[in-house]
C-alpha cells in the first residue's frame, strides 16, 4: 500500500476532477481505476483513487520517481489522444497538481507512517489553497503547525501538507491541457479523520468555542490564503508498481 513520506522524495501528484452527477462519479472511477490497473509507466509508483464524498468528483493520489517521468507520461499519445479525451467528456473541472510532500504528521496513537489505502476507514479531506507564489513558505509552515493543536481534537488522525509545483488545467473550447496560473501559487492539505461527524464537528465549531491555538492558526491562514477549494473523500482502488498489472 502507498505511505506518504517527505524523506522518500516522491513528486506526488493529485488529478482533481468534478463533475456534476453521481453516475459521472461512478464512470470516473471505473476510468480512473482501469488507467490504475493497467499502469506501467517508467518511474509511476503508486496510484490511489478517491471517491469524493461532500461533492460530486474524484482525486488520483500518484506517486512519481520525478518530474522528467510524469513529463514523459503527458507526452505520451495514449494520454494526449485517449486518456484527456475520455475525461473531456465526463468531467466540468480537471486540475492536475504537481506537489512535493513537506510534512506528514498523525496522531501519536497512529504509528510512525501515513498510509493511503481503501483497506482502511479512513474519512478524508483535501483541501487546495490558493496562496501568492512569495507567501507559499509562510502557507506551508503555518498549516504544519496545525497538527500540534488537531491532536487534541476528537477523530482527528493525520494531516499531510503537500507544496505546489505546477499545475495544468483542462482549458478552453476544446479543453485542452494547458499550464494555469503562476508556479508554486497552491498548497494542498491531505488530512484524515475517523469519520464524516468527527470532521462536520470539527469545520462547523462555533468561532466563540475555539481554543486560541486554533483562532490564531486560522487568523494567519486567512491572512495568507487568496481561495480555499475542498472535498472529502473515500479511498476506494490502489495499486502500487510493485503489484501486477491486470490481465
Amino acid at each position: 500500500m502507498p505511505f506518504i513520506n517527505p524523506e522518500a522524495g516522491h513528486l506526488t501528484v493529485l488529478n482533481l476532477f468534478k463533475t456534476d452527477t453521481r453516475p459521472r462519479v461512478d464512470t470516473l472511477v471505473k476510468e480512473m481505476s482501469k488507467i490504475v490497473d493497467t499502469a506501467a509507466f517508467p518511474g509511476w509508483i503508486s496510484s490511489t483513487v478517491h471517491r469524493g464524498e461532500e461533492k460530486p468528483g474524484t482525486l488520483n493520489f500518484i506517486q512519481w520517481r520525478g518530474m522528467q517521468d510524469l513529463e514523459s507520461r503527458y507526452n505520451d499519445s495514449e494520454f494526449k489522444h485517449h486518456t484527456v479525451p475520455v475525461f473531456r467528456e465526463i468531467t466540468t473541472y480537471v486540475r492536475l497538481m504537481q506537489t512535493e510532500v513537506e510534512s506528514s504528521l498523525r496522531h501519536p496513537a497512529l504509528g510512525d507512517v501515513t498510509e493511503v489505502s481503501p483497506a482502511r476507514d479512513d474519512y478524508t479531506v483535501i483541501e487546495v489553497l490558493g496562496v501568492d507564489p512569495a507567501e507559499q513558505g509562510a502557507l506551508v509552515a503555518a498549516q504544519a503547525t496545525a497538527h500540534d493543536w488537531l491532536v487534541d481534537v476528537p477523530g482527528y488522525r493525520s494531516q499531510t501538507v503537500l507544496r505546489g509545483i505546477r499545475s495544468r488545467n483542462l482549458e478552453g473550447g476544446d479543453r485542452t491541457l494547458a499550464t494555469v496560473g503562476a508556479d508554486r501559487d497552491f498548497v494542498v492539505v491531505y488530512s484524515q479523520w475517523d469519520g464524516k461527524e468527527a470532521y462536520d464537528a470539527f469545520r462547523t465549531q462555533d468561532e466563540s468555542e475555539w481554543a486560541a491555538v486554533r483562532r490564531t492558526f486560522q487568523d494567519k491562514r486567512n491572512s495568507l490564503t487568496t481561495s480555499a477549494d475542498w472535498n472529502s473523500y473515500r479511498a476506494v482502488h490502489t495499486r502500487s508498481a510493485t503489484e501486477p498489472a491486470a490481465v
